[in-house]
């Protein structure tokens, strides 16, 4: 596969000299590991507590120059022309690597010096003459290939060696794709921390690892400012986050948090579940409202003047003051919590006034022991009383008439009857507490107290978030930014987001740059043709994907017999795992534990979803429901008919089943005894 055009006298084994690079690279950065674990910092620091942080960032310094053995120090090169680059080579790799006088061995691809890597092409060599990918083989270089971009005579060409890569079959979690990046891609990483981005992309566009890379980017770009505020990638359930959670530790950067959105409100146990119809509602915009209102409801003004008794002193506020002073609080509209906390100030100041008034010289030790006197307290108490979530939301959902009062003009009669609990819960702690309840009490604690923003936040999967939801993951990063990821053509939950504007409202982000990828370079272009045959039907007006992979042969409809439908199942798979790579076995949530046993009468041993597959075992049973953003290089798909059938309606059917037929990288086969949905003979 080596281009070897680039072969002169002075240079006769181009290969052997790259090789010779990556050698004296790993050594380079060996030198620099063992360089920050030899530091001693006994005589450094101040005290142990800085000692202790000091000792933390160390270690971290140290996981962060390891050397993995599958990970290629570099995977291309820049050969530069006239500039203040000029006559300069650059290697690019996924991590900076200098030697022993501070001179780069390997640049981190995030440097601004490596984005002509990405973007430079013939029309636009961006002063650069050659650039050469390397192809690597257990880790070894095996083979490279060059593109004289200032060459008017050498025709531009796909890339054979980023193809491969592409190809590259998959076994284990999700691989980076920093070697792979294309233009439009690297324009999305690369945009700026200040700004919110949204990415809709069809399955196989790659937005969830250009979601990972923007991070990894971000952090390169504002590592002290993120440091400080934090990042999180948000995901839709913990199998997903198990396949994503190497990316961003391959690219160096291991203190990215992850979690899922019931993680971020998980202040109850969740042990109850919600009928369709009643999660719409919970999920609806217009309970935040509901909320805002029973959260307010315990405000009452007072009606008795005030008498704070200092000494022989006493001093009278009087109720039409006292009146203002809480009138003033909530025109302000200020959380709950912070309101409370302002209203024995605000009372201690009116007492001061009057000490003033009276010829005495109060300070602020004086207002904060007046803010306690215990008439003050009484007052505040009276006017503002505390407020926990958990027990406003559960009177929410048990007493009729308190949610009656509060979602007056907001919700119908039919709809507050999905809210109530057939059932009220007696407390907190005996109340079976579904997921949409969660995302309730968190939007009340939020009424009641800042949640803490996070620098950014990535949201992967977001076209299946309700309204509540996207505010509860808004609330993370308001005064931060976040790249939104999804297709609105995976939609598969009862609420599933209509528009993108109507989504980045809810997370109170309107303001963000929609982009949209439609360049496929995971799914087969008759593979991913094939599936978009249910767009008109599910998501009309939708861009389908055109992929940029030809694999001739890579779809196989097989129509068999009910009765020998799970025994032509497990053939498919057989003959799956002959081909190198992950096998995936999707579904029907219904149709799993037959075809379990079926695999298992034949010898075939299979993983579920969020098991990390091995060369031994690469066959992974997957149910339909938990489908959605993972990928398998072969994928069997057991019956259409039945993925269509187990959602409530035909539109989320189809939705779910085009997820399950968009899971493959090299090879689809589709075994069914029931007739394939019409919307797929169209």
């Amino acid at each position: 596969m080596s281009d070897v055009s680039d072969v002169s006298v002075s240079d006769p084994d181009p290969l052997a000299r790259e090789r010779d690079h990556l050698a004296s690279s790993r050594a380079a950065l060996r030198a620099m590991r063992e360089d920050v674990e030899a530091l001693d910092i006994t005589n450094v620091t101040a005290n142990w507590v800085n000692s202790v942080v000091l000792g933390r960032q160390i270690e971290e310094r140290v996981k962060a120059l390891a050397d993995l053995s599958h990970t290629p120090l570099f995977f291309g090169r820049l050969d530069y022309l006239h500039t203040t680059q000029e006559g300069q080579r650059f290697y690019i790799g996924r991590r900076h690597v200098h030697d022993a006088v501070g001179d780069p061995m390997v640049i981190d691809w995030r440097a601004p010096v490596s984005q002509p890597y990405y973007q430079a092409s013939k029309k636009d060599p961006q002063d650069v003459g050659l650039r050469r990918r390397f192809g690597y083989t257990a880790g070894e270089l095996t083979a490279y290939e060059d593109e004289h971009l200032s060459d008017p005579q050498e025709l531009e060409r796909t890339s054979r060696l980023l193809q491969a890569e592409i190809e590259r079959p998959r076994v284990g979690p999700m691989r980076d794709i920093v070697a792979t990046i294309q233009p439009e891609q690297d324009g999305i990483v690369r945009s700026g921390l200040s700004g919110t981005v949204c990415v809709q992309g069809g399955p196989g566009t790659g937005k969830t690892a250009v979601g990972l890379h923007r991070v990894a980017y971000l952090l390169y770009a504002h590592r002290e400012r993120l440091a400080r505020t934090g990042t999180l990638v948000v995901g839709p359930n913990r199998s997903f986050l198990h396949y994503i959670e190497q990316v961003l530790p391959a690219l160096g950067e291991l203190e990215v948090k992850q979690a899922t959105v019931d993680d971020l409100v998980g202040q109850v146990e969740v042990r109850g579940t919600d009928e369709a119809a009643t999660a719409v509602v919970k999920g609806d915009a217009r309970m935040a409202e509901v909320l805002r209102r029973a959260v307010r409801s315990h405000i009452t003004l007072p009606k008795e003047p005030l008498m704070v008794v200092r000494g022989s002193r006493r001093w009278r506020v009087p109720a039409y003051e006292l009146d203002e002073i809480v009138r003033e609080l909530m025109d302000r509209d200020i959380r709950y919590g912070a309101a409370r906390e302002a209203l024995p100030q605000r009372i201690a100041h009116a007492v001061l006034v009057r000490m003033e008034q009276a010829g005495e010289a109060p300070d602020d030790r004086v207002q904060n022991t007046v803010a306690r006197n215990t008439a003050v307290k009484a007052v505040v108490k009276e006017c503002w009383p505390p407020v926990e979530p958990e027990k406003l939301v559960l009177r929410l959902l048990g007493d009729p008439e308190f949610l009656a009062e509060h979602a007056e003009g907001l919700l119908t009669e039919d709809e507050q009857k999905l809210l109530l609990w057939a059932k009220p819960a007696r407390s907190v702690k005996t109340a079976k507490w579904s997921a949409a309840d969660a995302v309730l009490i968190d939007e009340a604690r939020d009424l009641v107290e800042r949640t803490h923003s996070l620098g950014h936040v990535v949201l992967d999967e977001a076209q299946d978030l309700s309204p509540m939801q996207y505010r509860a993951v808004g609330r993370r990063c308001t005064t931060g930014s976040a790249t939104i990821l999804g297709d609105l053509a995976q939609g598969t939950t009862p609420w599933a987001t209509a528009s993108w504007a109507e989504a980045l409202g809810h997370l109170g982000k309107p303001e963000a740059v929609v982009e949209e990828l439609t360049a496929g370079f995971r799914v087969p272009r008759e593979v991913i043709a094939y599936a978009s045959r249910l767009l008109p039907h599910m998501s009309p007006g939708l861009a389908a994907v055109e992929s940029v992979r030809e694999n001739p042969g890579s779809l196989a409809v097989r129509r068999t017999e009910a009765d020998t439908l799970d025994a032509d199942v497990v053939a498919a798979c057989a003959e799956a795992l002959a081909h190198e790579g992950s096998i995936g076995l999707i579904a029907a949530d219904a149709r799993i534990a037959p075809l379990a046993e079926a695999l298992t009468a034949a010898g075939l041993a299979y993983l579920s979803p969020g098991e990390e597959t091995t060369a031994e075992s690469r066959l992974t049973l997957v149910p339909a429901t938990l489908a959605k953003g993972l990928e398998y290089d072969y994928v069997v798909l057991d019956e259409p008919a039945a993925v269509v059938d187990g959602e409530p309606d035909e539109r989320t059917g189809l939705r779910r089943l085009y997820v399950a037929l968009t899971r493959a990288v090299s090879g689809l086969t589709i075994v069914h005894a029931a007739p394939l949905p019409l919307q797929l003979e169209s």
